[in-house]
């Protein structure tokens, strides 16, 4: 008989004919991938909003209110044997964690992204120093895992690789074509993405440098339509979003904080070169096909035209990268939860 698991979320869950639909793809990834060894309920929070992305397991509970969705949590813990996963640290979340101090139990917090550079993007000035305050708390009264060991900020914890890669996403690459520069994003359209400062910067690149985004929301088309500009719907059929990235020259990812970005990772198995910019220059590691630019035409120009010039090099380091999978991922974390909790 499986263990029971209860992950503890702040995701903001679509319900539409008895089918759950999340927006943060890490939400369907790892409670679906866990499902196989535990048996998985998601506690988290109701939208009306459609969401992109389709789980698999049926067990959520949604909550409309912050006191019904403690309480959840509180009646759940009272029963006893059963593990606990909080993803990541926000109000929601850190309440949620509170709560295990009345049961001298420890849970796990996964932690994905630098929480201080999300809040800052949102809220500012005091973006940080709510956050700070939460994460100081919370480190002390839970285990820790994450993505990159600079989100833990010294403080003790287990690193665990994630992945969407399936062999599908390695397998019959090629080399891009830069005759005319197609640049790809994949993601969310949001501030804290960065795309919005991207769109501004294409206005003046040359002409033949065209952008492609795929994550296409009814906002998205008002606010970025332009003749060099495409939009696309978010993809969610795995060989057409290998497809994306297969007719575009360069991944562009403009974001002004990530943990540990998958759309990276499916740049970098597709064996196109990625574009970062100086906010986010420590998801590099060891990857190669990675390039750094300032938030300035000049410079995102002439990484382009570096490119260009140096492409079967670059080709031929890429080839060199080892890339984690989804499989892998899942087996570590699997391990994580059922040693540590």
């Amino acid at each position: 008989m499986k263990k029971k698991l209860f992950i503890i979320s702040n995701e903001k869950f679509y319900l539409d004919e008895k089918k759950y639909f999340c927006d943060h793809i890490a939400e369907k990834t790892l409670p679906d991938g866990l499902n196989s060894k535990f048996d998985v309920t998601i506690i988290g929070r109701s939208t009306n909003i459609k969401r992109a992305h389709q789980l698999k397991i049926k067990n959520i509970e949604n909550y409309n209110f912050l006191i019904s969705y403690l309480i959840a949590i509180f009646k759940k813990l009272l029963k006893g044997e059963s593990k606990f996963l909080i993803l990541s640290i926000s109000p929601y979340t850190f309440l949620a964690s509170l709560i295990f101090i009345f049961f001298r139990s420890k849970p796990l917090v996964y932690l994905r992204s630098n929480g201080y550079e999300e809040y800052k993007s949102i809220l500012g000035f005091y973006g940080p120093l709510l956050y700070g305050a939460m994460f100081k708390i919370v480190s002390k009264i839970s285990f820790f895992i994450s993505c990159r060991e600079h989100i833990l900020k010294g403080k003790p914890g287990h690193l665990v690789l994630p992945s969407e890669l399936t062999n599908n996403w390695i397998s019959n690459t090629s080399q891009p074509n830069y005759k005319n520069v197609r640049l790809l994003y994949v993601g969310r359209v949001k501030v804290e993405k960065g795309i919005f400062s991207l769109v501004r910067l294409l206005e003046r690149l040359p002409n033949e440098v065209s952008l492609s985004i795929v994550g296409e929301t009814e906002q998205t088309r008002i606010d970025l339509r332009k003749d060099n500009i495409s939009i696309f719907p978010i993809e969610r059929d795995e060989k057409k979003l290998i497809k994306y990235y297969d007719d575009h020259s360069i991944f562009i990812l403009p974001s002004y904080t990530e943990g540990h970005p998958m759309v990276l990772l499916e740049a970098l198995a597709r064996m196109r070169p990625v574009i970062i910019f100086n906010e986010i220059k420590h998801v590099i590691g060891e990857k190669k096909g990675i390039f750094v630019a300032d938030r300035n035409v000049s410079s995102v120009n002439k990484i382009i035209e570096h490119i260009k010039d140096n492409k079967d090099k670059i080709y031929e380091e890429m080839k060199q990268n080892k890339l984690p999978t989804k499989e892998k991922f899942l087996i570590k974390f699997s391990d994580l939860i059922s040693t540590l909790n």
